[in-house]
């Protein structure tokens, strides 16, 4: 291959369970070699969920460090001694890291950031608000480009962070179809109890929903709103791990659905469980992109979702298949849910052309190049 080709290092936290995760593995997966030498450095490698997903021709390094403010040292020796063409990093802390040690690296360097949430909701629970808004303000123009995954995210962080527009670019985030498609009719989904995912469904509608198990995915709305369909009685199968699981099946005990709410833990395959619902349930109170929406619908399957702040509009305008609720509360959700279930609702058809990994990694190329 030809030595003109760019040389690019993603910098990512980890390589755990999550949606950015997967979509730095995914856009490693499809970048033309013949163009970009690839390397990826992160921050900590344990529980490296797509570590066996990673291509092997991209150089993974390891920071070996617990938590990103101690592997800033790392990161700079790292850059001044690697010398790529252009460094990538996502996900906000990692970003504001980077952007402050801007001006201690080397400046024939490109530096790109890719936001991965609404940092203005983000913030609202942050230990050190006014810290953070005050270092989003003057260490993110520092970047050459940041990019976001939706017009919503990227005018959040242009009005609320006087970030400058010329620098802002939206991508939307990918999603490999065909990839998808053979995975999810390639094995049978188990929860992490050994119960089959069918067992969790029963003859009833059956429901799924995918994420860490924290405040802002809203699975506690989910489980109030299963409670309140009393005509149709849904069951829902719950993938995914996190600080409040404990919390989420005391509340489907308390408010006796725990009959219907099956705790499936971590997948390395979810997609299964997706091409067997009847619908997929988005129930977050606010979202970045939702990765999830996408890979759902790449399944075959609808999703009902609330009206989360961030990109999800823009997914439903584009790709379809999406029941949007009223409002992000746990009446509203219930309201949609039998509205889908019962057919009183109709989502458009499914079209995602526009998502495919493909037409992203183009965007990416053009970017790095």
């Amino acid at each position: 291959m030809p030595e003109a080709r760019r040389r690019v290092m993603f910098l990512i936290p980890s390589l755990s369970w999550g949606g950015a995760e997967r979509v730095v593995v995914n856009l490693l997966r499809h970048f033309d070699r013949s163009r970009l030498r690839l390397a990826l450095a992160v921050v900590n490698l344990r529980d490296a969920d797509y570590k066996d997903d990673l291509p092997s021709d991209v150089e993974l390094i390891d920071l070996n460090c617990s938590r990103v403010r101690y592997a800033v040292p790392g990161i700079t020796r790292l850059i001044w001694r690697i010398q790529p063409d252009v460094v990538l990093s996502t996900l906000g802390h990692l970003n504001l890291a980077l952007a402050m040690l801007r001006p201690l690296l080397p400046s024939r360097v490109r530096y790109i950031g890719r936001e991965a949430s609404v940092v203005s909701e983000n913030l609202k629970l942050a230990p050190r608000r006014r810290v953070s808004r005050w270092a989003y303000r003057r260490a993110y123009p520092r970047f050459d480009l940041v990019i976001c995954q939706s017009a919503y995210m990227r005018d959040d962080l242009i009005r609320h962070f006087a970030f400058p527009r010329s620098k802002a670019v939206v991508i939307h985030n990918p999603v490999d179809t065909e990839r998808i498609r053979r995975l999810a009719s390639n094995g049978h989904p188990v929860s992490d109890r050994g119960r089959s995912a069918s067992a969790c469904s029963g003859r009833m509608p059956h429901l799924v929903a995918a994420g860490r198990l924290s405040r802002e995915k809203g699975f506690d709305l989910l489980i109030e709103a299963l409670a309140l369909c009393d005509a149709i009685r849904p069951r829902l199968t719950l993938l995914g791990e996190g600080p409040l699981r404990s919390a989420l099946e005391r509340l489907a005990i308390d408010k006796r659905v725990a009959d219907r709410v099956c705790f499936a833990g971590f997948q390395n395959n979810p997609y299964p469980f997706f091409a067997q619902a009847d619908a997929f349930v988005l129930s977050s109170r606010y979202e970045g992109f939702p990765n999830v929406v996408l890979e759902a619908l790449a399944c075959g399957t609808p999703v009902i979702a609330t009206p989360a702040p961030g990109g999800l509009a823009e997914i439903a305008s584009i790709a379809g298949g999406v029941a949007v609720a009223s409002a992000v509360e746990a009446r509203a959700l219930s309201t949609a849910i039998e509205q889908f279930l019962t057919g009183e609702t109709k989502t458009a058809q499914i079209s995602l052309a526009s998502f495919h990994v493909d037409r992203i990694v183009d965007q990416y190329q053009k970017l790095l190049m």
